[in-house]
Parts: C-alpha cells; structure tokens; sequence
C-alpha cells in the first residue's frame, strides 16, 4: 500500500478519516535532511575538537553545518532536478514546463554532484580544510539517502523497478520484499500483479548499511579523504546494482546500454578508487580515530 500523504498512513492504520496536505514524500526529505545535518554537527564537533582533524576558523560547528546544509540542500534540489530533465530528453522538448517544474522526477546524482560542488565552494570562501570536512559528512549523506528513498517506497512515487521476475524468488524472502503493486501511489499508476521491484526499499536498506559500515570506518582509516572515497565507492555501487532492475532511459556505447545513473556510478567508483591510492600517498596520517 503507498501513502502519499501522512494522514493516508494514520488514516489506514487507526480507521480515521483525517485529511491533511503533508506530502509524505516532502515530510520524509524533511527528516531526512534534518537527521543528516544532526549526524554531520556529531561529526564536525568530534573532528574539530576531539581530532584537531579540522579547523573551523573559529566558527561554531552548529551555525558551520547549518549554513553548508542550506547551501547544499537547495543545490541539490536545483541540481536533481536538471539531471532528471536531462534524462528526459524528449518529454523535455515536447513539454518542458511539466518537466521542469514537475513536483516528482529528481536524480540522486544531480543532487549530490551540484550539491558538493555548491558545498566546496563555500567552504573555500569560507578558509575551511575540504577534504575532512567530506569526511565528516559521508556518513551524514548515506543516512540521509536511506530515508528519503523510503519516502519515495511509501507515496509510491514511481522510482520502482522492472516487473518482478517471481521464479527467481527465493522461498525464504517474503514475496513484499521481491515485488509490490504500490496501490494507491502518488502517480495513479495501476500496477498488475506480481507487481514490480521495490527498487527504493533495496537503496534504502543498502544505504543504511553503507552508513553503519561508514560510522565504523570514521575510526579506523586514518587518512584524510579515505572516508570520503569509500562511500563514494559503496554507494555508487549499490546505485549501479539497482540500475539493472530499474526502468531508465538508456544510453548506447559500443553496443553496451547504461542508464546516466550507471554512467555517473561508474565514474564515481573509479574516481573512489583512484582518491584511496592518491590520498595514501600523499596525505600524512592523523592517527588513529
């Protein structure tokens, strides 16, 4: 069952009939982006002050955060939307208002590119170090992830994946984890049975794993840049694994077709990769934290 706003969850769940326009999709990126600026303050204050891995050039960690997740939150917005129009290309031409200004239709990808780059460049204005600081907040933006991928699982957004190949289904796994029909999304699409991929419950789960692996990490790498790195390689993969059951628009090279998550996804693992050999090298270590 999808819920597209909060009270049709209430309403299901204790047999009211309230009507409010909470859109459960806004309300969980709300939160998501609330935990995420709380995970990155823990990550900052401890870095500053317990590390001296970071200098704040005497500003407060609290008032630090909230400012560089302002200026990243509305990049990235700005920038999820552009790579989702850009998806698009010929619903872009033939109706590029609905496109552009559409309230669904947003790239992960857009987002985090356009949003680190808004969040580097303030920093550089700012005098602050870059790379401690992308360590502090990769933890911060796996969790983050994780729970708005399940606001787009539970208003049924449209983000789900092929139709499920129910054969395959191991006997062990319940049948809602392997496929759903989304009755009632939030984009009046009938889905016949079996149904399809629950594509963002699979992100979510995978990227609250990542987070747990990212949260251990952050003591034990003792390069700066190293955290960084490993959560572009995990996250990216993960993306990339999803990709393969998902419904995008695709692009050929030498025969091979990969959606612009993929492309990006491959991109970001070799660029993840590279960063671990370059940051080892280069980097001094800081010890164990």
């Amino acid at each position: 069952m999808a819920y597209p706003y909060i009270t049709d969850a209430i309403n299901d769940f204790l047999g009211t009939d309230i009507h409010l326009p909470i859109a459960t999709f806004g309300a969980l990126v709300a939160i998501a982006i609330f935990v995420a600026i709380q995970i990155m303050r823990v990550e900052v204050q401890r870095r500053a002050f317990v590390l001296n891995s970071l200098d704040l050039r005497g500003q407060e960690p609290t008032s630090l955060v909230t400012d560089l997740g302002f200026v990243t939150v509305i990049a990235g917005i700005l920038g999820a939307k552009l790579f989702d129009a850009i998806e698009q290309p010929q619903r872009l031409l033939s109706e590029p208002m609905d496109v552009i200004f559409s309230t669904g239709g947003f790239s992960i990808y857009g987002g985090l590119i356009l949003g680190c780059l808004a969040g580097v460049i303030f920093l550089k204005r700012k005098g602050i170090a870059i790379l401690p600081m992308l360590d502090a907040v990769a933890p911060a933006l796996s969790l983050g992830y994780a729970i708005g991928r399940l606001g787009c699982q539970f208003s049924g957004d449209g983000d789900w994946g092929k139709t499920a190949a129910m054969e395959l289904k191991p006997q062990w796994l319940p049948d809602w984890f392997w496929a759903q029909t989304y009755p009632n999304n939030v984009v009046q699409v009938d889905i016949p049975a079996p149904g399809v991929y629950p594509t963002p419950l699979y992100e979510a789960a995978g990227a609250l794993l990542i987070f747990a692996v990212l949260w251990q990490l952050r003591h034990k790498l003792n390069v700066t840049g190293q955290l960084f790195c490993v959560y572009l390689i995990l996250s990216s993969t993960a993306r990339w694994l999803v990709e393969t059951i998902r419904i995008n628009y695709q692009y050929e090279f030498f025969g091979i077709s990969l959606s612009q998550a993929q492309i990006i996804s491959i991109a970001l693992i070799v660029a993840g990769i590279a960063g671990l050999f370059v940051f080892n090298k280069t980097n001094v270590p800081r010890g164990n934290i």
